[in-house]
């Protein structure tokens, strides 16, 4: 039956209607997509959509318009567009909350995206050294980097911090005892708890102390013929205030060298400078760990040090060598992409004054809140306009997070825009907000903020380009205001 035929038949198209496979792909505009795409894929969404076509068909929901050439065409041009559209996309941070988790935490500096794509272009060194001809290790690609700033003897590298703490415990304690004070037994994110790291690496972890006060003679106390090493957890995603007492890595190192164990800290966010000459929240580094007496010490690449998601390592030369020898370590170990991005992020700390500048998460914890607040002004007009008159939009000074994993109790004076429905009451607030949030994220460049106080609001610490946000207020206008 003809497409003409089922007009006379009435408005609703049946099973009987639907167009072959075959004579779909026969369309002009459909048999123009297959030198782009490939008869593979084009066939495939073709089919995909004759399927859902007779679902709607068989539920009485398919007009006849719908089966027009035109209308097919497009159809499947959608699909396949929809289909090949990456699921990982580029956004715009205006949470407030700089090293965000589920925004991929710290942004690559320039030049470390600059290697990683001359790196990933053609062949590499990855485990071939050049100097002798030979297999080489790529570990070395940032071993010597790593010492340099640290001033470790060695160092190694895996995938993420935690894989780093699980290999340090699985090659230096399996088997054999583990002291952690009470209070330092973190939960990190995905529920991941240290005693479960602690019991997938084979160690018995050994509780000293309580949660609020732990002593140096705990741990005294606490070492017998089968404690392998202390561990010490900085606790930077969480904060117990009050009556309160902990041991420090110095006071440790001591007792760790008198009674022949291993000391290992893990640092988590691992800044590698000195946060408190930028005015932020004073952080431990590996180096003061290292000076006061650490043999290994464990942190992330991707929060605080600003580059890809990575485990570092470092330490004595003679516990570094088990770790990087146990079987784990390959299944752990990192890939040339991040190795690549890893290298160029840290030589940038062989210039430290030139930090700011260069690495976008140390750039944007630092800026001043009258900064934020020019770039949240130089957007309110355009906003204001894009919005109205169903939302109003205020400049506001806010408290920007540090990371939520990363000193997330600490806030830093910050500034945006405040949008607020333009409502009688508060009926209806919600749903307004939702709606907008939804658009926000709706344009091709998704732009993500936060919720509060029957308020979107959008925190403008993390922007460098304000032009990329403008561009895509006519956009927003229509998505709106529909206009």
């Amino acid at each position: 039956m003809s497409t003409d035929e089922s007009v006379v038949h009435g408005s609703k198209a049946t099973v009987k209607d639907l167009p072959s496979i075959d004579k779909l792909l026969r369309l002009p505009s459909v048999q123009a997509l297959i030198p782009l795409h490939g008869h593979t894929m084009v066939a495939a969404q073709a089919r995909g959509l004759v399927d859902g076509l007779r679902a709607q068909a068989l539920a009485g929901a398919l007009s006849v318009a719908a089966l027009a050439p035109e209308a097919l065409g497009q159809a499947v041009a959608a699909r396949v567009a929809g289909r090949l559209a990456p699921r990982m996309r580029r956004v715009i941070n205006l949470t407030g909350t700089v090293i965000h988790t589920n925004l991929g935490r710290s942004v690559l500096p320039e030049a470390a995206i600059r290697h990683l794509t001359a790196m990933m272009s053609g062949p590499n060194n990855l485990e071939y050294d050049i100097a002798s001809g030979s297999r080489g290790d790529r570990d070395s690609i940032v071993e010597g980097l790593l010492c340099d700033i640290t001033g470790a003897e060695a160092a190694t590298v895996v995938n993420n911090n935690a894989a780093a703490v699980l290999l340090s415990l699985a090659a230096l304690s399996a088997g054999r005892e583990a002291i952690v004070s009470r209070g330092e037994q973190v939960e990190i994110g995905g529920a991941f708890r240290m005693p479960d790291v602690m019991a997938s690496a084979g160690a018995h972890m050994v509780e000293v102390g309580t949660t609020n006060r732990t002593h140096l003679a705990d741990y005294e106390r606490a070492i017998t013929e089968r404690t392998a090493l202390l561990m010490k957890i900085h606790t930077s995603n969480y904060a117990i205030q009050g009556f309160t007492s902990s041991v420090s890595e110095a006071e440790l190192a001591p007792l760790a060298k008198r009674r022949g164990v291993a000391l290992v800290t893990d640092l988590g966010s691992g800044s590698l400078i000195d946060m408190g000459k930028y005015g932020l929240p004073q952080e431990p580094t590996p180096q003061q760990m290292l000076a006061d007496g650490c043999d290994v010490v464990t942190f992330s690449g991707d929060k605080l040090l600003g580059g890809p998601q990575a485990g570092l390592i470092v330490g004595s030369k003679e516990l570094v060598t088990r770790i990087r020898k146990h079987p784990m370590k390959r299944a752990l170990r990192l890939s040339k992409l991040p190795l690549a991005a890893l290298e160029a992020t840290l030589q940038l700390y062989l210039q430290p004054e030139l930090l700011v500048d260069q690495l976008p998460t140390l750039r944007w914890l630092t800026r001043s809140e009258e900064t934020v607040a020019a770039t949240a002004g130089a957007l309110l007009p355009a906003f204001a306009q894009a919005l109205s008159p169903r939302f109003s939009v205020t400049l506001e000074s806010m408290q920007s997070q540090i990371g939520s994993g990363s000193l997330p109790v600490d806030r830093l004076p910050s500034s945006g825009l405040a949008i607020a429905p333009v409502l009688a009451g508060k009926r209806g607030v919600g749903s307004a907000l939702d709606a907008l949030a939804e658009a926000l994220r709706g344009l091709p460049l998704p732009v993500i903020g936060r919720i509060a106080e029957d308020r979107l609001l959008l925190d403008c610490r993390c922007i460098d380009d304000p032009g990329e946000l403008l561009g895509q207020m006519t956009l927003l206008q229509r998505a709106v205001n529909g206009n």
